[in-house]
């Protein structure tokens, strides 16, 4: 990882520290990037949830624990960021906050909502959940013709848990990131594609897709590409233009070298896996110094390659989005000021600006940490991204696990609204309804386009009637218990000095 011994000792796990609060009150990091410290602002509304969850969860007979754990617990999260950072970003109905059989309709309501995440990580090796589900001993459940299972499922069990059972997402693309010196740091391609047939084999439908990772200038690593195309059949591209996130790499590289570069997008035209997701933005702590590349994290060049390759969809992960040193309010006060956000603006400027329509934006760990740092932020975030690209241009990841389940960041984006004075003030366009048309795109319609899957979205889609459908009905219904944990880094108390 980027942090160095002395950052480290200024970090925590986060599943240590937890609160039990069903979403983040402090920035939860990877490992690309430093933490920032808890604000007072977070520290506040921690505080005012903590709260809510005494008092409602005494009226409702449920301990504070089990009160975080439910549909109500959740919503009085939302309407706890509302209270302390002004304004009604989130759309949170007071019933919900107190009222169980409220908080269940709401979520019944979208329970079917098709959620496509583009994003999604295995958390960390030495992780060990020991809790009701284990993946290895339901499979045979999920799928009695399995055979033998050989996959070393327990690496990942915590994952399945986390976004299929404890969240309403139902098809994931798994990911992972290159390294300069052996094995990919988070999982390999044949691990990925591996995963990806363990899942959709238990399931008996599609419900996990696979990155083949690049590392361009390596030796090989076209030979590596032949090789994914020939053997692995990876559902899209994934590549870290800085190459290995978490060393000063050996290897950076650029989307727009032709002679680097045009020979790889050639391999993946004619092989008709053109969808090219690339890591931009979230640099480490005092990244100028630190890393001798580091524009090369930056979007400008990512025009002309997409212009040159009509026939690739250039995804950009993060949306280019520099992470949160400090404060959010420098970089309100510039929106304010400017309407611009830095690398992001620059992001959804490309395709005004070189005539393309095959640039994307994702929106992994960018609208998260945005939405629980500062709401008017993520709001902001998302009125750059749609004016400038679209709103079918703008797809739904959560960098997941690392941030627990996503169920906290899919419930962020169904209630946030950009607020009227921003949409005035810069020509925004209202997000609507939870389950609504930009929505709905964001979440899921797009993605289905890129990656052929429009079927999924059908009343009869394979994935409602599944062995994972009726295995997680049942998890509902003998009352899930979802671990509002996280499996990042936070800073400590105190780790700001």
């Amino acid at each position: 990882m980027w942090l160095t011994d002395k950052q480290r000792k200024r970090v925590a796990p986060a599943d240590r520290n937890t609160t039990g609060i069903p979403l983040p009150t402090r920035i939860v990091s990877n490992g690309e990037y430093m933490p920032m410290p808890q604000t007072p602002d977070q520290a506040r509304v921690e505080s005012a949830i903590l709260a809510a969850a005494d008092e409602q969860g005494a009226r409702l007979g449920l301990s504070r624990r089990s009160f975080l754990r439910s549909g109500a617990g959740l919503a009085a999260s939302f309407m706890a960021m509302n209270r302390v950072f002004g304004g009604d970003v989130f759309s949170v109905a007071h019933a919900e906050t107190v009222d169980l059989a409220a908080a269940a309709e709401r979520s019944a309501h979208f329970a079917n909502q098709m959620i496509f995440d583009v994003q999604l990580h295995f958390i960390r090796d030495d992780y060990a959940w020991d809790g009701i589900l284990h993946l290895g001993e339901y499979a045979k459940q999920w799928n009695a013709d399995m055979g033998d299972i050989t996959f070393d499922t327990f690496k990942f069990d915590n994952f399945v848990k986390e976004v299929w059972f404890d969240s309403d997402t139902k098809i994931g693309l798994i990911s992972a990131a290159p390294a300069d010196h052996g094995p990919n740091v988070i999982m390999n391609n044949d691990g990925l594609a591996s995963a990806r047939s363990f899942v959709n084999k238990a399931s008996g439908s599609r419900r996990l897709l696979s990155h083949a990772v690049i590392a361009p200038g390596q030796p090989g690593w076209l030979e590596e590409i032949d090789r994914a195309i020939e053997e692995l059949k990876p559902d899209s591209w994934k590549g870290y233009t800085l190459g290995d996130p978490f060393d000063n790499s050996q290897y950076p590289w650029r989307l727009d070298d032709e002679k680097l570069m045009y020979p790889a997008y050639e391999r993946m035209v004619k092989a008709g896996i053109r969808n090219v997701c690339i890591h931009k933005g979230l640099l480490p702590e005092d990244y100028e110094n630190v890393i001798t590349h580091w524009r090369h994290a930056m979007v400008d060049d990512v025009g002309k390659a997409a212009k040159d390759w009509p026939d690739l969809n250039f995804i950009i992960y993060h949306s280019g989005f520099r992470p949160l040193m400090t404060s959010p309010d420098p970089l309100l006060a510039q929106f304010d000021k400017t309407g611009r956000i830095d690398w992001v603006s620059d992001l959804a400027d490309i395709p005004a600006e070189y005539g393309v329509s095959n640039v994307y934006a994702e929106l992994g760990t960018t609208f998260g940490s945005c939405a629980v740092t500062h709401p008017r932020l993520a709001a902001a975030l998302l009125g750059v991204l749609v004016k400038g690209m679209g709103d079918d241009h703008v797809v739904w990841g959560t960098d997941s696990v690392w941030y627990g389940s996503p169920q906290w960041q899919i419930e962020a984006m169904r209630r946030i609204e950009i607020p009227e004075d921003m949409r005035k003030a810069h020509g925004f366009a209202a997000l609507g309804a939870g389950d609504g048309d930009v929505k709905n795109r964001i979440f899921s319609q797009t993605s289905l386009g890129l990656y052929g899957m429009e079927d999924a979205a059908a009343p009869d889609a394979a994935w409602r009637t599944d062995a994972l459908a009726a295995i997680k009905a049942k998890y509902v219904a003998d009352g899930r218990e979802p671990s509002n944990e996280f499996h990042g880094f936070i800073r400590r108390a105190g780790g700001d000095t």
